[in-house]
């Protein structure tokens, strides 16, 4: 049961952005020059979904290491830092239409989830490497949204 409500904690975050998002993609965000790694929009939406259960699984992993361990509680505080400012991201680049401040924001991102790789590692490598693949993923929007500020000056 815990499982699922970790999983389902991530889905939600997710979801929430989307709703800033999607209204977006056929207008503003179509309308930006973009540069030539840009993916498909219909590649966002299961890439993310995949990405959530992970992190929703990794977060367990560690919670089910001892809850009353203060690592644990540590790493999961970072853990709701990083998904908070994944969560924010989505409602400032798409519902603000703005580019540099979400920069910032997944810069922020981007090192929080550094450290909570560092910090989920100590109590669990499983739970660690389940992160690398949205560490990547991460990276590479970060240079998207980077790219997509340099293109729309």
């Amino acid at each position: 049961m815990e499982l699922i409500i970790f999983i389902s904690v991530c889905l939600i975050v997710g979801g929430l952005g989307s709703v800033a998002t999607t209204p977006a993609i056929p207008t503003w965000y179509a309308a930006l020059k973009k540069p030539f790694f840009n993916p498909p929009n219909f590649l966002f939406a299961p890439v993310w979904t995949f990405l959530y259960i992970i992190m929703g699984v990794a977060a367990y992993i560690v919670w089910k290491s001892g809850w009353d361990r203060s690592d644990v509680k540590t790493a999961l505080y970072f853990f709701a830092l990083q998904l908070v400012l994944n969560g924010i991201w989505s409602p400032v680049f798409f519902g603000l239409k703005s580019p540099l401040l979400a920069l910032v924001i997944i810069i922020l991102l981007w090192l929080s989830l550094l450290y909570v790789i560092i910090l989920f590692y100590r109590i669990s490598p499983l739970a660690a490497w389940l992160l690398v693949p949205y560490m990547l993923w991460v990276t590479y929007a970060s240079a998207l949204n980077y790219s997509i500020v340099v293109l729309n000056p």
